[in-house]
């Protein structure tokens, strides 16, 4: 995190070595296309029952002329390999194992899978440079926040209380309503070489299983849960302007 910490701080200056024309090409009206990778540290509930994970994402935004507003929908795709709860503890033997078909034990691995999808809209606030277009981001979203426990098993190997048909009697399926807030630095350049964003974001899932039975358990998970995810983010932007002075032509 401390890397993390001095390349925000470090960012607005790299913005500085730009040349920036007589007419600025990144004025206007905006259509921002943008493509992202973030890592995850989770906690709350869903700091139990996952680790620390990764996301990639895409959104598609509208930045306005005046005022820098930001509007957009985006979607971000969530999957790591540490995995805090054990689902499959009934089907274990004495030894921990789980045997097969082939009366082998069976190769079963763990893993987090989720997505969030929601709409943000915030504001991109120019700090001093010559160019508008490069300065502090903050949005907020609302949305989706969904997450299970994927069951990965060796087909060699088949467990049949592990059928896929079973398996959502052990995935633990989870989603509800999210809030995401969003503050980084973001660089539209007026040569269009250069457009990115990277920041820091955080996550309030408000969830609940929406499986109407744990096998693990043996009965229904009704409890309410908070899940938060803390998150850096980079991602890279490609924008599409509407000229003020040339309404008309597009820019790209």
């Amino acid at each position: 995190m401390r890397t993390y910490f001095w390349l925000f701080l470090l960012l607005p200056f790299m913005a500085t070595a730009q040349e920036y024309g007589e007419f600025d090409l990144n004025r206007g009206n905006g259509i921002l296309f943008n493509l992202s990778y973030a890592y995850h540290s989770p906690g709350g509930d869903l700091g139990k029952r996952f680790g620390d994970h990764f996301s990639v994402g895409s959104g598609l935004e509208f930045i306005t002329d005046k005022g820098n507003w930001i509007f957009g929908l985006g979607m971000n795709y969530h999957f790591g390999n540490q995995v805090g709860e054990n689902p499959l503890f009934g089907l274990q033997n004495d030894q921990g194992g789980i045997i097969g078909n082939n009366r082998g034990y069976a190769d079963i691995q763990l893993r987090m899978r989720g997505y969030y999808i929601g709409g943000h809209a915030g504001k991109l606030i120019p700090l001093g440079f010559a160019n508008p277009r490069s300065g502090l981001r903050i949005t907020v979203s609302a949305g989706l926040l969904q997450h299970k426990i994927r069951i990965q098993d060796d087909p060699l190997s088949f467990v049949p209380q592990l059928d896929e048909q079973y398996k959502k009697g052990y995935d633990r399926l989870t989603n509800g309503l999210a809030f995401t807030e969003f503050i980084g630095y973001q660089l539209l350049s007026t040569n269009k070489r250069i457009n990115f964003f990277a920041g820091l974001e955080f996550t309030q899932g408000f969830t609940m299983s929406r499986r109407s039975f744990d096998f693990a358990t043996r009965q229904q998970d009704t409890a309410e849960r908070l899940d938060l995810n803390f998150g850096f983010r980079v991602g890279w932007i490609l924008p599409f302007y509407v000229g003020e002075r040339a309404s008309e032509e597009i820019y790209y």
